[in-house]
């Protein structure tokens, strides 16, 4: 390859890795307990517009244009009872991994957090601990989308420096398909069953679309460092910040 070829080869990897940062870090923001700057960027239609033009860079179609909650309260209201509150206390639409008992995998809760934490340690991250908030909690799904944004931040500044973004393609690929796909997934197949709880539209098309974009994004990540083996299981431990697990 030539080093023109190779520059633009570059820019476009650059580019992708964007989009896919903006794409994690909107969705983390929508799907977050509702503030009123959300409210008003989703009434104005910038977060769907520059939603939009990552995921059709990403390959996607452009975002629909939906209706919008029109106050906040509106916004808080459908969000609190599809994803906060429920029967027995328990939410209908529940946004952490560990309140389903098919994603822990006959583990412990705290075994399968431990393993969730393993990954966000191994890059210098903790959990928030100036509030109480579901957020804060490592298998929350903002968090993880949160975190795959942080992975694709690190891929894009590897690729500007021209060093190996090998490491951080490899461990978004291995997060997506251990905790994140399979969370989307179990929370878009409980949302088409309590779907009628006024949730804004553009954060039901988000439940409804993202398990098959982040595959895709599985597939494509696996297409540059090989396919994902369920058999590397991530065991935390005291040495997990010591060793690297995808280098």
């Amino acid at each position: 390859m030539s080093r023109s070829a190779e520059t633009l080869s570059r820019q476009a990897a650059i580019e992708n890795a964007e989009a896919r940062e903006t794409v994690y870090r909107l969705a983390a923001v929508a799907l977050a307990y509702p503030l009123e700057e959300t409210q008003q960027a989703l009434q104005e239609g910038r977060l769907q517009a520059v939603l939009s033009q990552a995921w059709q860079l990403l390959g996607g179609e452009s975002w629909p244009e939906f209706p919008v909650s029109n106050t906040l309260q509106d916004l808080e209201v459908g969000y609190t009872a599809t994803f906060l509150h429920g029967k027995r206390g328990k939410p209908r639409v529940p946004m952490v991994a560990s309140a389903y008992a098919d994603l822990i995998g006959g583990q412990t809760p705290g075994a399968f957090l431990l393993n969730v934490q393993a990954f966000y340690s191994h890059f210098g991250l903790k959990a928030a601990v100036e509030d109480e908030g579901l957020q804060d909690e490592p298998d929350h799904l903002v968090a993880m989308l949160e975190f795959c944004a942080l992975l694709c931040f690190l891929e894009r500044q590897a690729l500007e420096q021209e060093k190996d973004a090998g490491p951080y393609r490899r461990a978004q690929r291995d997060f997506l398909a251990r905790y994140l796909i399979p969370l989307l997934q179990a929370i878009h197949a409980r949302y088409t069953q309590e779907s009628q709880y006024g949730l804004d539209a553009n954060l039901a098309h988000l439940v409804e679309v993202l398990p098959g974009w982040a595959y895709s994004q599985q597939q494509a990540l696996e297409a540059l460092v090989g396919a994902f083996t369920k058999e590397a299981s991530i065991i935390a431990s005291s040495a997990s910040n010591n060793q690297s697990m995808w280098d």
